[in-house]
């Protein structure tokens, strides 16, 4: 069947037509009633709540990867500044640790000859306490030394090796201290240990009384510690009754007042 148009522009009035409506029904379009009417067709509260979730954790992840790449950076920088002085002060650790090994052998020598310094005069200071501690009427017959003679430098020799730091909890700044002082005191102990002798004294008086005067002034002594009466026995002296005694004592460190020293001064020879 052949249609022929007999009004030569109502083709053209529809084309326009059609696009006037396709043209309007473009710009009519709105998003926000696209999504109203979406939200409106989706009512699953559990949809909902999933798309939720996964957009905060989406978010979590981000922060954590920022947060964790930042702190990476850090500790990477610290590290190298780190490594840096690590280099830097390797040379002041070692000799550090040399000064402290020298410091540590000075010590024991000090110790070594104050022990043989201070045991020089020692056996003058009591013979000097002890005669003017005797009374009168009272004579000695013997002063001997009745202990071991003792010495540092004998002690040193013989001592063991110090036992291994046990405490995990200090840093080791406090475990070179704490044996620093280990040693010190070790010494000090050493030293004071060497000025203890134990020596008696036998003699004979006419006067009882006497003896006990003269054991309260040995007492008194800075260098005389520890009188006892071993023994006290009556017996003949050049037809005579006298009591004889058997005296124990030790010696003790004098204070720093008791003991006068005198600069020793050697004259140039002309």
């Amino acid at each position: 069947m052949i249609e022929i148009n007999l009004l030569p522009g109502d083709a053209k009035k529809r084309k326009k037509g059609g696009a006037k409506t396709s043209s309007s029904a473009r710009i009519n379009f709105n998003p926000r009633q696209w999504l109203a009417g979406i939200t409106e067709k989706i009512t699953d509260k559990y949809m909902l709540g999933a798309v939720a979730a996964v957009g905060v954790s989406g978010a979590l992840i981000v922060l954590l990867f920022i947060s964790q790449t930042a702190r990476a950076a850090m500790l990477e920088s610290r590290e190298t500044k780190a490594v840096k002085d690590s280099a830097q002060y390797s040379a002041v650790l070692t000799a550090k640790a040399r000064a402290e090994a020298t410091r540590d052998s000075l010590y024991q020598q000090i110790a070594v000859i104050k022990s043989i310094d201070d045991s020089r005069y020692l056996w003058s200071h009591l013979m000097y306490e002890i005669s003017n501690a005797l009374p009168q009427y009272t004579w000695l017959t013997e002063v001997s030394q009745t202990s071991n003679p003792k010495s540092v430098a004998a002690a040193d020799t013989t001592k063991k090796a110090a036992p291994a730091d046990t405490n995990t909890t200090q840093s080791p700044r406090e475990r070179a201290a704490a044996r620093d002082r280990a040693k010190k005191q070790r010494a000090d102990s050493l030293l004071a240990d060497a000025k203890t002798v134990q020596f008696k004294i036998i003699g004979h008086t006419v006067d009882i009384q006497a003896l006990t005067r003269f054991m309260k002034s040995l007492e008194a002594s800075p260098f005389i510690q520890n009188v006892q009466l071993k023994q006290s026995d009556l017996v003949q002296a050049e037809g005579k009754e006298v009591t004889e005694f058997t005296l124990q004592a030790e010696t003790q460190p004098p204070p720093p007042f008791a003991v006068k020293t005198v600069p020793l001064i050697v004259s140039a020879v002309q």
